[in-house]
Formats: structure tokens, sequence, C-alpha cells
């Protein structure tokens, strides 16, 4: 659709003037003992046509292609985002980050779309646009994890629960306006630059921000952000490409991301087979474990014999969602877990293949999108 397209349906009236008019002066002649003035007549004829335009405002429906930027942002962690049945108390620090978080959107004139208890849909652009609507967006997500992260240290203080989030945000095109019926209307932008900012804020770890290719190239020149990478995202048949937000430097204004793992990591249930390699030598003895979570360059075991810190290991498991056997994959052990029912052990891939490498990454993009 260009820009200028609009698609649009017009209810009812909330009333007609010139029956408003004849009511009017009625009233008039009654109580004065004669009608209006003809002079007197078109002026109320004209503030009640005024009036009865703007009574039809928010029910003339009406959806215009603009360019728009997207911010999806979600809490993580404590109480309240953890637990399906939290308690009236855990609500004071989940409102005290939505309190903080509206405080900075407004301050960067995005308009809030939807607030959920753990989820803020944001757009800029959409209802009045400006020429640096893109620049207020990626400002207002690094202010917003800069919040979180100041509210994080009070409560740490405070002795409450921390809470992180993640930001996804997408630049395009999208159909912009007033959606609903004479009962109940709202303004709200769609298209898929809308689904892009959800699925990039799925993939964004703690703190961490991420940006579609086409915000980037909207404001290369005010951010600093990391070379783009290649995601698989629900929705869409050919990878994706995204950037991780850094900072802004002319701003001073610098992402404070709360979590450094190499990837993200994706909760499964897959089982498979290990052998001890010792001095070189893989010996002969199989053991059966379970992988309970998966990244890029690791993995976590869910093990029935015990294995020893920095001990290395040879696996074998399936990857049935992208049609792959790993076979000969040798990993280290960094960490160990044994106050739970089955031991844990973290490991780390030391010896790969490429394909393993892309397989493993579209098996954790896949699984990330699917959830």
């Amino acid at each position: 659709m260009d820009k200028d397209t609009t698609a649009s349906t017009t209810g009812p009236s909330a009333f007609d003037p010139d029956e408003v008019l004849q009511h009017l002066d009625g009233l008039v002649s009654r109580d004065k003992g004669s009608p209006l003035s003809a002079t007197a007549r078109a002026e109320m004829s004209a503030t009640l046509r005024l009036a009865a335009q703007t009574s039809m405002a928010p029910y003339a429906f009406s959806l215009v292609s603009r360019d728009v930027t997207v911010l999806w942002a979600k809490l993580r962690g404590g109480p309240v985002t953890d637990s399906q049945n939290p308690d009236a108390a855990d609500l004071e620090p989940l409102n005290r980050c939505l309190a903080k978080l509206i405080e900075v959107i407004t301050r960067y004139q995005g308009t809030i779309d939807q607030l959920s208890g753990d989820a803020i849909k944001v757009f800029f652009g959409a209802e009045n646009p400006r020429s640096d609507d893109v620049q207020r967006a990626v400002m207002c997500a690094v202010e917003m994890q800069m919040a979180m992260r100041d509210l994080n240290m009070e409560h740490m203080r405070d002795r409450v629960p921390q809470v992180f989030m993640g930001i996804g945000l997408s630049t395009g095109k999208a159909l912009a306006g007033r959606i609903g019926s004479d009962a109940f209307s709202h303004f709200t932008v769609m298209g898929d630059l809308v689904n892009l900012a959800f699925r990039l804020q799925a993939f964004s770890l703690r703190g961490q921000v991420l940006i579609s290719e086409e915000t980037y190239e909207r404001c290369w020149g005010l951010v600093s952000a990391t070379a783009p990478m290649q995601v698989f995202v629900k929705g869409y048949s050919q990878p994706i490409s995204m950037r991780e937000l850094v900072a802004i430097p002319t701003r001073r204004l610098k992402v404070p991301r709360q979590e450094f793992r190499r990837s993200h990591r994706v909760e499964v249930r897959i089982p498979c087979t290990y052998q001890i390699v010792q001095d070189g030598v893989v010996l002969p003895h199989v053991a059966q474990a379970v992988i309970r979570d998966m990244g890029y360059h690791g993995a976590m075991l869910e093990l029935v014999e015990p294995l020893d810190l920095q001990g290395e290991v040879r696996l074998s498991f399936d990857l049935t969602l992208v049609q792959y056997q790993a076979r000969d994959l040798y990993a280290r052990v960094v960490t160990l877990k044994t106050d739970t029912p089955h031991p844990m052990a973290g490991v780390e891939f030391t010896s790969t293949s490429a394909e393993f490498e892309a397989r493993a990454q579209m098996f954790v993009q896949m699984m990330v999108a699917a959830g």
C-alpha cells in the first residue's frame, strides 16, 4: 500500500447537527419569545457541524501506510513474571518497573500500544510522524535498559527479586490507524514489522537491545552496534538480519547488558550418549544422559553416571527438528551441579564441524521462535 493510500470505515455520527439546531431554536423561542436570528442560526449551525465532526473523529476508522518503528519490551525474572499465581505483594516491584519505563517512553514521545503484566509494545511515527522517529526509538530503548539497571540496584538494596528486560526494535512500512467499533476503538499499527520486533525481543538476553537491519540503516550514524547476525525467525522462510545495539556515543548512552552468554539457550529434553575421553583416548563404556538445555556453544546434561569437572567427553545425539545427527562431538565439563535428584553437568563444545555449528544455531533459533 502506498504512503497516501487510506482504507476507512465510518460509523454513525454521534448526533445530527440539523436536528440539534432545530431543538435549540425551539428552546430559545420558548425562553426568549422569538427564534434565533439568521446570523445567530448560521453561527450555531457551523458550531454544531464542527462539534459533529469532532464527535465522529474517533469513529472515522482509517488505516494509513506509514514508516513506523516498533519497540517490544518484555520483563523477565521476579515472582510476577515467573509465577503462574503471583501474590498481590509481588505487584509492587513490577508496577515500579512499569511506571519507570512509561516515564522514559513518554519523555521520548513514544505511543504505548499495549501494556500487559510483563510486556510493553510501543510505536514511534504512527500518529504524528517526525524525521527523528527512529532516533528517538533507539534512545528510548537504551534508556529503558538503563532505568531497569538502576531499579535493580534499588531492588538489591531492598532485598527484592531483580527483574530484567529484553527489547526488540524493527522499522518499516505499517498500517497505522484506529480500529474497532462505536462501542470501543483503539489506535494501533499492523504489519510484518510488529511481528519482527516481537521475535527480536524473544532472542534478546537480559538487558540486551536487538534491532532489525532496517532500523540500523535509518540510524547508523547515531548508534554503535555489532556486526549483523543471521537468525531464523518464525514466519520467515529465510534468515533475517539483526544487530545488537551497544551504545549511542554522542548522547553518552550505553546499554547495560546484564547477561553475557554467547547465545540464547533453550530448554529441551534430548536423549544423548557420551563416552569419557582420557588422555586423548575414547573409553569404550557408553553412558546415558539427557540434554536439558542447549545453546550454540554448549549444553546442560542430566546425568545418570557422574562426570569429573574439566573432564572431556564425546557426545552423540539427534537434532530431529533440523534433521541432523550429531556424532563424534567433543565437549568439556565446565560446571557441575550435584544438589539435584540427578547430577547436572554444563559442557562446552570443544571440537565441532561447520555443519554442526550451522545446524545447532538453526535448532536453537527455531526453538526460540517457536516459544
